[in-house]
């Protein structure tokens, strides 16, 4: 049996994963169905079924989307060419990109005009750098390791107008370490006064790190796709964790695998809704109960997409959380 839980605060839901869920649960709401969504909403495979079973329809293509039909683009932000196209056809179109991502895209394009090369430190294929990629193509090189650097060197005209910029979902041990070596390689490395790692990212990382230390084995809720839980199973491993399990839900726990008597911190990614959360330590059911290891408080609040303000009632959206309106949903 495990003994006990240590419970990582903050953990789970960010401040631009609540905004892009409330939005798509307004729009479920203002809508008649379907309602369209390009990509996932977020990258947690709970949260779009649970999205399905409300009438929202996924797509790849906005060509798939239909004339003045209702659609989202997700929070993890779109190429150009994509937000373009998505407001052709007199369709209803809400951007739910993340404001840290357009804080990224803005950086790019800022750069780009100045004529800097911008080495961009994220993950080939992931939906928020494809969308980075696109901002500047012709001046950004991505940089998925250390390694790609020297490669990166060939392709730059003027050493001293070098930029570093990064997918906000990263770990930030990875972040660093690129960071520490182009700083090396380019003196007059170029660097966003605050690094472009979600705030809410990083704090989670901050207080499974605290956590991983203690515990026997931990627990990471969350998509096998979402990059910022991946980041977190590395941060446990990095930490010398024997045992770390990446799992989408309380379905997929193994409780034998964390040993007997074990002591097990429990963490979530920023796509992962609470009741998941507490779902897992219901399985675990730890005999000596849960402690808490608190890092930080996040009060930071987005408000809801500019295109849905004026259909929203005042005050409704900040009263409830993202997770208060999933339950909601469900309920109806």
């Amino acid at each position: 049996m495990v003994r006990k839980v240590l419970l990582a605060e903050p953990r789970g839901f960010c401040a631009g994963v609540e905004m892009a869920i409330k939005a798509l649960a307004w729009m479920v709401r203002i809508f008649p169905p379907p309602v369209y969504c390009y990509h996932e909403i977020v990258h947690n495979r709970l949260v779009v079924e649970r999205f399905r079973e409300f009438g929202v329809i996924f797509v790849d293509d906005v060509s798939e989307v239909p004339e003045r039909a209702p659609l989202m683009l997700s929070a993890h932000g779109s190429t150009p060419e994509v937000v373009i196209s998505a407001r052709e056809q007199n369709r209803f179109v809400v951007n739910a990109v993340c404001p840290l991502v357009t804080k990224v895209h803005h950086e790019a394009k800022v750069r780009a005009k100045k004529g800097y090369t911008i080495l961009y430190v994220g993950h080939a294929g992931h939906d928020e750098a494809v969308g980075t990629l696109a901002v500047a193509p012709d001046s950004i090189r991505l940089v998925e390791r250390a390694a790609d650097l020297s490669e990166a060197l060939a392709s730059i005209d003027d050493p001293n107008k070098v930029a570093l910029l990064a997918q906000t979902t990263l770990a930030l041990h990875d972040w660093e370490g690129i960071r520490d070596d182009a700083r090396g390689q380019f003196p007059s490395l170029w660097t966003a006064s605050r690094n472009d790692l979600c705030f809410a990212t990083t704090n989670r990382q901050a207080a499974l790190s605290r956590i991983a230390t203690q515990a026997d084995a931990v627990v990471v809720i969350g998509s096998a796709n979402s990059s910022n839980t991946v980041a977190l199973a590395k941060v446990a491993e990095a930490a010398g964790c024997p045992i770390v399990l990446r799992i989408d839900g309380p379905d997929e726990l193994n409780v034998q695998a964390v040993g007997e008597d074990a002591v097990v911190g429990v963490t979530a990614g920023a796509s992962a809704p609470e009741d998941l959360v507490q779902a897992v330590i219901a399985r675990l059911a730890p005999t000596e109960g849960v402690e808490h290891v608190h890092v930080t408080d996040e009060d930071e609040y987005f408000p809801p997409p500019r295109e849905l303000r004026d259909l929203i009632p005042d005050n409704d959206d900040r009263s409830v959380t993202a997770s208060q309106v999933l339950e909601e949903l469900t309920r109806r």
